[in-house]
């Protein structure tokens, strides 16, 4: 019988609970996916790497007080967490503290297996491959958009000026990349994360 996997919100409660070992489940199973979105916000492995840890450490102190109330959201609130840390980041003009990994505090130190740092930076160099592939199926006006929104963090009006179109077009280009996209993942049948 196939191993049913446990909830997210569940997890949640046992690390909360005391089980550090659901902690490194929560990590691994949506490690991929995390790094995947950091990477492409700042295209630097070490930043990926600081921002990455810091998003745990935060999700960690969070847990440790209580004061986590996002029910079966887990996902997308560690998601909220790191785009605010990358925010953070560009705010202070990319001079980014350097949190490396030291032996006093490494995030992959809590997981269970202990994953090298190495195989998460692989499964997110993986994503991103995938992913710039599939982008470069999409319609050019599409993937111009799409790029520009995602990759280069620019904003509709800024989109809108560089492109020559107006907002609106700006915007029914990206839902129609992002519709595409989702068409062309069930196409090739890819599962973006782990």
């Amino acid at each position: 019988m196939a191993n049913v996997q446990i909830p997210d919100a569940l997890l949640v409660k046992s690390y909360v609970a005391g089980d550090e070992n659901a902690l490194a489940t929560l990590i691994n199973r949506h490690q991929s996916k995390i790094y995947g979105f950091i990477y492409s916000k700042v295209n630097d492995r070490d930043t990926s790497d600081d921002i990455f840890q810091d998003t745990f450490i935060k999700v960690i102190k969070t847990l440790k007080s209580h004061s986590y109330n996002e029910e079966g959201k887990f996902l997308p609130w560690v998601m909220r967490i790191a785009h605010n840390l990358i925010v953070d980041h560009f705010r202070r003009n990319k001079k980014m503290p350097m949190f490396r990994e030291t032996e006093e505090f490494s995030i992959f130190s809590i997981m269970s297996d202990n994953v090298p740092n190495i195989e998460a930076k692989m499964i997110a160099a993986q994503v991103e491959n995938d992913l710039q592939k599939l982008i470069l199926e999409l319609p050019a006006d599409q993937r111009e958009v799409l790029m520009m929104r995602i990759y280069q963090d620019l904003s509709f009006k800024e989109i809108s000026e560089q492109t020559g179109v107006s907002i609106n077009t700006a915007l029914g280009r990206m839902r129609y990349a992002l519709m595409n996209l989702r068409k062309i993942i069930e196409k090739h049948q890819i599962i973006l994360t782990n």
